[in-house]
């Protein structure tokens, strides 16, 4: 018999590099609105592209980094990884300047990420095995 017990999945770091993505991405729809009405818009997008790759990097490392010691699900590092794939699309259509398919994917990947984000932060219900008397 198991008995359900509050958990979180993932550790520390896998939950920090999340909160980071979801910061470099909701800066980046900020800067985003600044490439409108400021000069200095440009530099910030940019700078804040990179830093953005960079974040979805270190969200594979940790994912990976938190499935493979404790054997756990691998569904962490695809996650990552497919995130890590809708970045590179990103960039690729940012460089290429096709705003009609870069700004829809950035909102998309804002909403996948803070999706991801409160999954990790919220507690679930894991099975535990019954203590027997």
């Amino acid at each position: 018999m198991t008995r359900p017990t509050a958990a979180a999945p993932g550790g520390t770091f896998l939950k920090t590099a999340i909160a980071l993505q979801t910061l470099t991405l909701f800066f980046q729809s900020v800067t985003a609105g600044l490439l409108l009405t400021s000069s200095h818009g440009y530099l910030l997008h940019d700078i804040g592209s990179k830093v953005m790759y960079a974040a979805a990097m270190l969200y594979v490392l940790a994912a990976f980094l938190a499935w493979r010691p404790g054997g756990g699900s691998p569904r962490p590092v695809v996650y990552a990884t497919g995130f890590l794939l809708l970045a590179s699309a990103q960039v690729a259509l940012g460089v290429a300047h096709v705003p009609s398919l870069h700004v829809p994917l950035g909102v998309v990947m804002f909403a996948l990420s803070t999706i991801a984000l409160a999954r990790a932060l919220s507690p679930r219900l894991l099975p535990r095995p019954a203590v027997r008397p």
